[in-house]
């Protein structure tokens, strides 16, 4: 393990381009059929794939999402935010994390799940991310929220970790796991920095029972998800446990948390325009049209990079299909497992 490998907890913010549209073109290429884009090219190209879609849309998450980019079962009259802090603290309470431990985040993003884990846990959480522009921003966010002693950042893939084998304490992952080309291969390559005894958890993306790959309408919002979400597959419930089992790892409890959402209160609600909230006006049919409109003129002065137009469009359409995917039932963002590495 090199210097540069190890965790820190400094880097330093990176200037957006001025002009993003090749970038767009190019990711769109790993979903254009027609050009190459099958699962065996977006698996073979996930990591320039996934570095760029987080690229070009991670501002446009922060702004319309937050600090935290994941979803959240929620009870009927709790506000959007408190049910994504109650979902973290449900992993890390779960996994029993505790102050003295150090513990790996998989793909963590801007660090909003960092935080939000190290502060309910006093846990230490090395955040590991192949993509410099969100551990920028993490750095920066960590330091203001005076947790910067407790959130550690690790610029690596994380199916390449360059880490000691049973050097860390436990690991999760929110939501992030679902952007691996292989999951076997992932859950082995956690396996083996973890120490004997200890557990994983995550929430990960996946097919339901009520997935039919025979149904065209099915196939199109899976594509759709994939697409929108820098996907290059997604597996099924019962793939993804056979995965860590393959793995080694001896799984304690899994559930799909999407169903203890309130009937009311959907997991998918935010995105769907339905929601009397500004998130749900930005989902709407007027919201969008007012939202592009502030977008051409931000790109016309300068004040946004030319092309964030065309990624604000196919994030939307993404969004559409995660929508179609909860009003079906066919989809979870939210698998929950806690398994365990042999004593």
């Amino acid at each position: 393990m090199t210097q540069q490998s190890l965790p820190r907890t400094d880097f330093t913010p990176i200037e957006r381009p001025e002009d993003v549209r090749r970038d767009v073109d190019s990711y769109r290429g790993f979903h254009d059929e027609t050009s190459g884009g099958t699962v065996d090219a977006r698996k073979d190209g996930y990591e320039d794939m996934v570095k760029g879609y987080y690229d070009l849309v991670t501002d446009i998450f922060e702004h319309g999402w937050g600090e935290s980019f994941h979803f959240a079962p929620r009870f009927e009259g709790e506000a959007f935010h408190a049910s994504v802090s109650r979902h973290q603290h449900f992993l890390a309470h779960r996994m029993n994390l505790q102050p003295g431990m150090r513990v790996l985040d998989l793909g963590c993003g801007i660090g909003g799940p960092m935080r939000g884990v190290a502060r309910f846990s006093g846990a230490t959480i090395v955040g590991v991310n192949n993509n410099r522009y969100q551990l920028g921003k993490a750095a920066a966010k960590n330091k203001a929220a005076g947790l910067d002693h407790l959130c550690e950042l690790l610029e690596a893939n994380f199916m390449e970790m360059p880490l000691e084998d049973g050097s860390y304490d436990g690991a999760y992952g929110f939501e992030a796991t679902c952007h691996a080309p292989d999951k076997t291969a992932l859950f082995t390559e956690v396996f083996r920095v973890l120490k004997p005894g200890a557990e994983f958890a995550a929430y990960e993306w996946c097919l339901t029972d009520r997935y039919d790959g025979g149904n065209a309408e099915h196939r199109r919002i899976k594509k759709g998800i994939e697409e929108g979400d820098g996907l290059p597959d997604i597996w099924t419930v019962e793939a993804t446990l056979q995965c860590l089992r393959d793995a080694g790892f001896e799984i304690v409890e899994h559930e799909d948390r999407a169903l203890s959402s309130d009937p009311k209160t959907p997991w998918h609600l935010p995105i769907t325009g339905r929601e009397r909230s500004l998130l749900g006006f930005r989902r709407s049919k007027v919201g969008r049209r007012v939202a592009w409109g502030v977008i051409r003129v931000l790109e016309g002065i300068g004040k946004a990079p030319k092309g964030t137009l065309e990624t604000s469009k196919f994030l939307h359409a993404g969004c559409d299909a995660l929508v179609e995917g909860g009003d079906t039932g066919i989809f979870t963002p939210m698998l929950y497992f806690r398994a365990r590495k042999p004593a």
